[in-house]
This record gives structure tokens, C-alpha cells and sequence, in this order.
């Protein structure tokens, strides 16, 4: 018998701009990105996304995480 476990619903990753990133406080929820504007803010991730087969939601105040449903 295969038993398969995955994680899901969990954050994977944070990407925020320069000037939003003293909004996050690493606490162990992935690595944080800091992008340089919004544009390398939005490529990081959709990269990320693709990468970790997770979903970009943008929290509206420069961050964007990267979660797995």
C-alpha cells in the first residue's frame, strides 16, 4: 500500500517591495523576496507560483504570497 501525504494550505513564499518589506517579519511561513519595484514584484511571483505549483495573492499593501491550497 502508498500513502501519499502532501502539504497544503500553507504559505510557501513572501514577496514584497523594498518599501513595504518592514510589514514582514520572517516567522518561519517561507522565504521572503524583496523586489525592487512592482514589476520584479509581480515576475518573482509568477515564477515562484509556477515553481512551487502555488497561487500569487496580493495582500494590497506591497505583498504577495505565494500559498498552496
Amino acid at each position: 500500500m502508498i500513502i501519499k501525504t502532501s502539504l497544503g494550505k500553507i504559505v510557501l513564499a513572501t514577496v514584497v517591495l523594498a518599501e513595504a518589506s518592514q510589514l514582514v517579519v520572517s516567522g518561519g511561513a517561507g522565504p521572503v523576496y524583496v523586489a525592487r519595484d512592482s514589476q520584479e514584484q509581480q515576475r518573482l511571483a509568477k515564477y515562484l507560483s509556477k515553481i512551487t505549483e502555488g497561487v500569487a495573492h496580493d495582500l494590497e499593501n506591497g505583498v504577495l504570497i505565494i500559498v498552496r491550497h
